[in-house]
């Protein structure tokens, strides 16, 4: 018998919903560049693309701009959310103020368990990595940092840290999609768990600070023209 189908049914993985592969399906297109700046979300082609119904398209472009990913405009409809220059320097400030929050309460040097599980997720971010898969990448980033934030024993502060981390996924699609921002990733991921290792703590405030800068700073030189959009 198989370890899955050894568990108890309360603790078998739980299929996404249509709608929900869907919502990750356009949330990875976002991130990843497929999906730019105020690009239009087509009721049709939603249907079309994922079968599904048009009240259930309506649904998943409910739940993208509850998500922060997209926004609906007058006489135009829904589409990627796009984000004005100040928008993109509070919502990074914020993220800032939250992460090294964190990285002052995980408990430095980290404990033994922890540190091997944040090892094996990096491990498994080195392989997509190297496989040049970018959905992979985003997704173990995703888990890294999760895992990382996790040790600081605050749930309210991790749900913020996520959320934000959420709103700011169309603005990272400028350093995901390049290899050697990914590169440079997986350093700093490294670089995060030696000073968690070694009990450096100062250094690992000054590393998810630092971390955070390229995708802000990539997104503000690739979309100076967004103030003008905005503001129309």
């Amino acid at each position: 018998m198989s370890r899955l189908a050894a568990l108890p049914d309360s603790v078998h993985p739980v299929e996404p919903t249509a709608l929900e592969r869907a919502v990750q399906a356009l949330e990875e297109d976002i991130v990843l560049g497929r999906l730019h700046p105020r690009e239009r979300l087509i009721e049709d082609d939603l249907m079309q693309r994922f079968d599904l119904k048009r009240h259930a398209v309506r649904e998943l472009l409910v739940e993208l701009a509850r998500l922060g990913l997209a926004e609906r405009r007058k006489n135009i409809g829904s589409e990627v959310r796009s984000f004005a220059p100040n928008e993109v320097v509070e919502l990074y400030e914020m993220r800032e103020l939250l992460e090294t929050q964190a990285a002052r309460l995980v408990p430095c040097p980290a404990d033994p368990a922890a540190l091997q599980a944040l090892i094996d997720i990096q491990r498994e971010h080195d392989a997509a990595v190297d496989a040049e898969d970018p959905r992979q990448v985003f997704r173990n980033n995703l888990r890294f940092h999760q895992a990382l934030f996790s040790m600081c024993g605050n749930g309210v502060l991790v749900r913020a840290i996520q959320e934000y981390a959420r709103q700011t996924h169309p603005i990272r699609f400028g350093t995901l999609v390049t290899s050697e921002y990914r590169r440079q990733a997986r350093h700093e991921h490294w670089a995060m768990i030696e000073a968690l290792r070694d009990g450096r703590r100062d250094d690992l405030v000054d590393l998810c600070r630092a971390h955070l800068r390229p995708s802000r700073d990539a997104y503000l030189a690739a979309n100076r023209h967004l103030a003008d959009l905005t503001s129309a």
